[in-house]
């Protein structure tokens, strides 16, 4: 039995993590493009009392690794937006946080600000985001502002990678702001009066920095939660470092339990620097999953799988079963982690025997809960809603 029980999230992309994954019997590749799909799992997830889903999305086809697109035709090519997709959901659901992926490096933090603010509104405060820097060559000739030298994951201490994640965390910092630009009474909506906000309440950010000028204020009220949740996936030092000083949840990517204990020192030590010791700032373990009845059949399955397509990951994948992985996942929260992103290998498949069969198993050792205890996503993850940063006295009306 577990003595905290631990968060868990499922992260959706297409078909399932697997690039033979649309060929499977359950697979729905025909209903990728529609919100019928999407919302069908999203509801799977719910039923689960998961803590959210995230959606995956990027700026060019969908490719492996940091490679750019290339000949592979494989795996699942083209996606819907990631944000659309969550404000679509959002009114079919009612407690699971949604979070969606939206890219810094070429985008606009004030778009992207409105955006996930809409989404917490949509949702009744469960939004998040996901933050992601883009580093390939083709999604920034997309715009033609600027060139993008390509790199990989063993590579991320190079000059250009710390630019992007500094630029990434500027992002934060201004989004972050603008949700705080209103305070959260400027709404006065007095018909008597005529005044519909006291504009005293309202303010310029004035955020002047290397990457960006923003002054404010944004054109959306302070959104349910004050703050929506910020992720970040992180899978070396400086990505750390973002993550630590500027996000609520850091993914990171363990393949054993010591790796996952030194991770998250580094990670803590990282929050440490970054001056944010009083805040609860979780760290989540992402794992590919295929599961089965028995290890025999869930190694068969991955077998079958990736005899049709090519198959490697940043993360750790756990091919078994509901109970082993259960067992995988109570002993990597004792180094530390406070949650998991799992990456079903197959949806809706692996989706399900999340929800229907490690999740009962995890209940059933205290490690996880029976139903849902807050209304929004930053209640969930027992995080409190922030004080604005700009609020002031209470002005004449």
């Amino acid at each position: 039995m577990s003595d905290i029980p631990l968060h868990l999230s499922v992260a959706l992309d297409g078909a399932g993590w697997h690039p033979a994954a649309w060929r499977e019997p359950r697979a729905r590749p025909a209903d990728l493009l529609t919100a019928g799909y999407w919302t069908d799992l999203v509801q799977e997830a719910e039923r689960g009392t998961l803590d959210f889903v995230t959606f995956e999305d990027s700026l060019g086809l969908q490719a492996t690794g940091l490679d750019p697109v290339g000949e592979r035709t494989d795996q699942v090519r083209g996606r819907l937006d990631a944000v659309l997709i969550a404000a679509r959901v959002a009114p079919l659901t009612s407690r699971i946080g949604l979070v969606p992926t939206a890219t810094v490096t070429h985008t606009e933090p004030f778009h992207i600000a409105k955006a996930i603010a809409t989404l917490d509104y949509v949702s009744g405060g469960r939004a998040g985001w996901r933050v992601q820097v883009s580093a390939r060559p083709d999604e920034a000739a997309h715009f033609g502002r600027r060139t993008i030298p390509a790199w990989q994951l063993d590579n991320l201490d190079a000059r250009e990678v710390r630019e992007l994640f500094d630029e990434a965390a500027d992002f934060v910092e201004v989004a972050r702001r603008l949700w705080d630009s209103w305070e959260d009474d400027a709404e006065i909506r007095d018909a008597a009066t005529g005044r519909f906000i006291d504009r005293a309440k309202l303010h310029y950010i004035d955020f002047k920095g290397s990457r960006f000028s923003v002054k404010g204020p944004s054109i959306t009220p302070r959104p349910p939660q004050g703050q929506p949740l910020v992720t970040a996936l992180a899978h070396a030092t400086i990505p750390y470092r973002l993550g630590a000083g500027s996000a609520d949840v850091v993914y990171v990517t363990p393949h054993d339990e010591a790796q996952a204990q030194r991770i998250v020192g580094e990670v803590r030590g990282a929050q440490s620097a970054a001056k944010r010791d009083a805040e609860t700032v979780h760290i989540f373990g992402d794992l590919v999953v295929f599961l089965a009845a028995t290890d025999r059949e869930a190694r068969d399955r991955r077998a079958r799988l990736d005899g049709r397509a090519e198959f490697s990951s940043d993360a750790e994948i756990f091919t078994g079963t509901p109970s082993a992985l259960a067992d995988l996942l109570v002993r990597w929260q004792r180094a530390g982690l406070t949650g998991f992103r799992l990456r079903p290998g197959v949806v809706p498949d692996d989706l399900e025997a999340i929800t229907r069969a490690l999740v009962p198993e995890l209940r059933a050792r205290g490690a996880f809960r029976h139903e849902y205890e807050a209304t929004t996503l930053r209640g969930l993850l027992g995080l409190p809603r922030p004080e604005n940063r700009y609020a002031t006295t209470r002005s004449p009306r």
